[in-house]
């Protein structure tokens, strides 16, 4: 990847998710956290919560020791992000799956 698609895609990243490192990490061990997403032929855990996961990883890492699969990943947030808040549905959304999966990925559309 460029230096200048770095730059983009590091500022898209940051400004997609709007959660806190401790704020998203109290969330991923909640039940509701667990509850929702894409759980595949396992049953395990869901691709929003492993994504989560995999964010807490990124913002813990320095900016110059970030990888090509850490900006491949932040891609991938910023697409769901994207995609997902044009999908908001109508009425009070504070306690339901729609905001639960995008606090998975790092964004409280809340706040």
């Amino acid at each position: 990847m460029a230096d200048e698609d770095r730059k983009k895609t590091y500022a898209e990243f940051r400004d997609a998710v709007n959660m806190r490192p401790a704020e998203l990490e109290r969330w991923l061990h909640t039940d509701e956290s667990r509850a929702v997403g894409a759980k595949g032929e396992s049953g395990g855990e869901s691709t929003g919560h492993r994504s989560g996961r995999r964010i807490l990883e990124i913002l813990a890492t320095a900016k110059a020791e970030l990888t090509e699969a850490d900006y491949a990943h932040m891609t991938k947030v910023i697409g769901y992000v994207k995609r997902h808040t044009a999908q908001r549905p109508d009425g009070d959304v504070s306690e339901t799956p729609w905001r639960y999966s995008l606090m998975n990925w790092g964004h409280d559309p809340q706040k």
